[in-house]
């Protein structure tokens, strides 16, 4: 009965076959439909950093300006210049110095929106190395009221936990604003993923035009005998081999072609839609930059005229992207430090020493100085100094 059953169905003719109702209709909602890569923090990191030059001259030009700026350590009455803590941020661990630990902090931030420091002490309690670990292998272990009980870190198919309960925690998570997250940050890759996406994808268009002799070439025509206009498979095959072997890529370029048989060779230019692959990508540079916070004259983008100069774009991104974000990640550190060293210590960078606001800060300063009006602890206040001891007020009340 069942092998009855199977010979009519392949008996059928066309007409009796049965076939889904819907399947046109997914077929036809499928078509031409845009493919995106993939938002999670690996696939960002890979397509818009490690595989696009516009984002990953961002992300490394906003890290190693950030780390290089200097810190100063004060409380609400002195600026050390020796303390345990600015020795510990000198040399944090055997492999890294400060720069470089701030470097790679940042650049966890800026590509997944969340950096973690951990601090390894000593029986005491006390910090005397630190280590910044990678998001993408971080996991927030939240509690009952939703504020994080742990952290987990994995590796293959090891996971370390640390343990945040405690009076002072071991990891130090700084992240960016996420409106829609209470625990992660949002990194700026995320609004740039489609910009990205297109840029890349023009890069890739440019490239396959290269690899077709640097031009959309043109048309072989083939007039064959008695109006035939058709090759036969191994003609066809043969002809694409050959145009494959000796005339495409740059190694071939500009070597002669060679017909036979009735082919003909149609010069093609580009067309309006080829030209506009470079203004796209283009467009698509300026947007990763925007996201970042990098003025894209500073990329070396063509067509951007937002700054009279390459000077004072150099200091809105200083103003705009670079301070804002060192100054948060030290506040950040230096509470989290000032918890373990048991001290109400303020960790900020020093602006007196940032070459780009060099006349700004001479203008403040100026400022300050001729205001009459002010004590010498007010002009301190203003300028972002901790008040002189008795002894020094004086002197220079008298000076």
């Amino acid at each position: 009965m069942v092998l009855d059953l199977f010979r009519q169905r392949q008996d059928a003719g066309p007409g009796d076959r049965k076939a889904s109702a819907t399947g046109p209709v997914v077929a036809h909602a499928s078509l031409g439909r845009v493919a995106w890569s993939a938002r999670d923090t690996v696939s960002l990191t890979r397509t818009g950093f490690a595989g696009n030059p516009v984002g990953f001259r961002a992300v490394r030009l906003i890290a190693e300006a950030a780390a290089a700026l200097p810190l100063v350590l004060q409380d609400a009455a002195h600026r050390y210049d020796v303390h345990p803590l600015l020795s510990l941020m000198s040399r944090p661990n055997p492999a890294q110095g400060r720069a470089e630990l701030l470097e790679a902090l940042y650049g966890q931030l800026l590509l997944s929106g969340d950096g973690y420091v951990e601090a390894v002490t000593d029986a005491a309690g006390v910090p005397f190395e630190l280590h910044v670990l990678r998001s993408d292998r971080m996991r927030l272990v939240p509690g009952p009221d939703g504020w994080p009980v742990a952290y987990e870190y994995r590796v293959g198919a090891r996971v370390h936990r640390f343990d945040v309960t405690g009076p002072v925690a071991s990891i130090c998570h700084v992240k960016s604003f996420h409106p829609q997250d209470d625990h992660y940050g949002l990194s700026p890759l995320q609004p740039a993923a489609a910009a990205i996406d297109v840029h890349n994808a023009a890069s890739h268009w440019s490239k396959g035009l290269l690899d077709n002799a640097a031009r959309p070439s043109g048309a072989i025509v083939y007039k064959g005998a008695d109006g035939q206009g058709g090759l036969s498979p191994e003609q066809y095959r043969r002809l694409v081999s050959e145009m494959e072997s000796y005339h495409q890529g740059a190694r071939n370029a500009g070597r002669p072609m060679l017909l036979e048989g009735g082919l003909d060779w149609k010069q093609m230019g580009f067309s309006p839609s080829d030209m506009e692959f470079q203004k796209t990508k283009e467009a698509a540079a300026r947007e990763i930059a925007v996201a970042f916070g990098v003025p894209p004259m500073l990329l070396g983008i063509p067509g951007e005229a937002t700054y009279a100069n390459y000077q004072e774009a150099h200091r809105a991104f200083y103003r705009l992207t670079v301070l804002p974000l060192a100054t948060r990640v030290a506040a950040a550190l230096g509470h989290w430090l000032s918890a373990h060293a048991g001290e109400a210590l303020d960790l900020k960078p020093d602006l007196d020493q940032v070459p780009a606001l060099a006349v700004e800060r001479d203008a403040q300063w100026r400022r300050v100085s001729e205001a009459d009006f002010l004590t010498v602890s007010e002009k301190r206040a203003l300028l972002g100094l901790p008040p002189l001891a008795d002894a020094d007020a004086a002197e220079v009340h008298d000076a």
